[in-house]
């Protein structure tokens, strides 16, 4: 792809997260990113991007004259333009699965490497099943969730995976904690994904008729119990979230994971009543997106460009604290950082983006995750940018 015009262009800079995502990259073209970096900012508004580029240039002046390219999800010709201009294309337009296919399709079609910040199962579902097989004779590597979802998950079981011994049964538990708060987009895609629970089944159903088998390897993830966490003295509650899902399907990528690897996640809270009353919080609000009017009123209270501040950030964190066993074998890891929704979602997915440009990776094609197509290049890149990897038990 040397022929491209840009190495990266990031779709969606005028929202929240892409905006981070845009600063981000222009503090690396300031100070770390390769010599020459080639980036652009696409999208629908000419004037918002205008206004992105005048934030960029306040940090880089060489920004001042940052391409601007013109793309709009329903205007097929501008998305595949987008596609063919470059070697990497950052996405951060959701709800994924309102907006996100025709940039994937059109990646696939280019042989261009993809990064998006999706937690949407049916969306990552449904791409495999229309987009994978034409990635993969186009060399075009589709990476999907490179933000919170599911990066310090996805690469914390595997850094986990490298402290246990090799080729015997594995079994990882993963528990979450964070103090943050979320975006309008969040809570959009959220409730969008809510209401759509039987589509969410059966893209599920076609991926798992289209996916080969595993042969004599087995990589599962698999629904814990509630329990008290007697590493973290929490309440571990099981979390369905994607990143269960994506580490299995690095497990099935990675010989290192073993023969037969299992993975649970979980989120770790202080108290009892915390996790009963987050429980139905959450079934509360599935409850709601099944109902049309009530879905509406509450997305119309919703502005999807709106954010927490740069105040409220700065106090965020997480933990994930990982428990693996094997081989006669146990460690306890952990992967943490600061604001896990926005400062360090822009973090992973512009480093994500980076690895993928410039970093030596393994060959792989097609809808790959996080851990399989990049594996010990973006964990050193997260650990230089602040993101730490640590064994806190051994």
């Amino acid at each position: 792809m040397a022929e491209r015009s840009y190495d990266l262009v990031l779709f969606g800079a005028t929202g929240f997260a892409g905006g981070l995502t845009a600063e981000y990259l222009a503090r690396c073209s300031a100070h770390h990113a390769p010599a020459g970096l080639r980036w652009a900012l696409a999208g629908r508004n000419a004037a918002k991007l205008a206004a992105v580029r005048d934030r960029l240039a306040a940090i880089d002046a060489t920004l001042a004259d940052l391409p601007l390219l013109s793309a709009d999800v329903t205007d097929p010709d501008s998305v595949r333009a987008v596609a063919e201009s470059a070697r990497v294309v950052i996405t951060t337009v959701g709800p994924y699965v309102l907006y996100g296919e025709p940039l994937v399709a059109a990646c696939a079609e280019a042989g261009t490497d993809y990064v998006d910040l999706t937690g949407e199962p049916e969306f990552v579902n449904t791409t495999y099943v229309r987009h994978h097989a034409r990635a993969v004779q186009t060399g075009a590597r589709l990476v999907h969730s490179c933000g919170f979802d599911s990066v310090p998950h996805d690469l914390g079981a595997y850094f986990t995976v490298l402290q246990l011994p090799e080729d015997v049964p594995l079994q990882v538990s993963g528990y979450v904690r964070s103090s943050a708060a979320v975006s309008g987009g969040t809570v959009y895609s959220a409730m969008t994904g809510f209401s759509r629970i039987r589509a969410n089944v059966a893209a599920a159903r076609e991926r798992k008729a289209l996916e080969p088998k595993s042969g004599e390897r087995r990589a599962r993830a698999v629904p814990g119990r509630p329990h008290r966490d007697r590493v973290g003295h929490t309440w571990a509650i099981p979390l369905p979230t994607l990143d269960g899902d994506v580490i299995a399907r690095s497990a099935r990528a990675l010989p290192r994971y073993g023969p037969d690897f299992r993975y649970s996640h979980y989120a770790a809270v202080p108290g009892l009543p915390i996790a009963v009353g987050g429980v139905l919080g959450v079934g509360a609000l599935v409850g709601l997106a099944q109902i049309p009017p009530a879905r509406q009123a509450i997305l119309n209270r919703i502005k999807p460009g709106d954010g927490p501040s740069a105040e409220r950030r700065a106090r965020s964190w997480f933990t994930v604290t990982f428990v693996g066993e094997g081989g006669g074998e146990r460690v306890v890891t952990r992967v943490s950082g600061g604001d896990p929704g926005y400062d360090e979602t822009a973090k992973m997915l512009a480093e994500s983006a980076l690895a993928l440009a410039f970093d030596e990776l393994p060959t792989t094609a097609g809808q790959v995750t996080t851990a399989a197509a990049m594996g010990d290049a973006l964990l050193e890149r997260l650990q230089l940018a602040g993101i730490k990897f640590e064994v806190v038990e051994a």
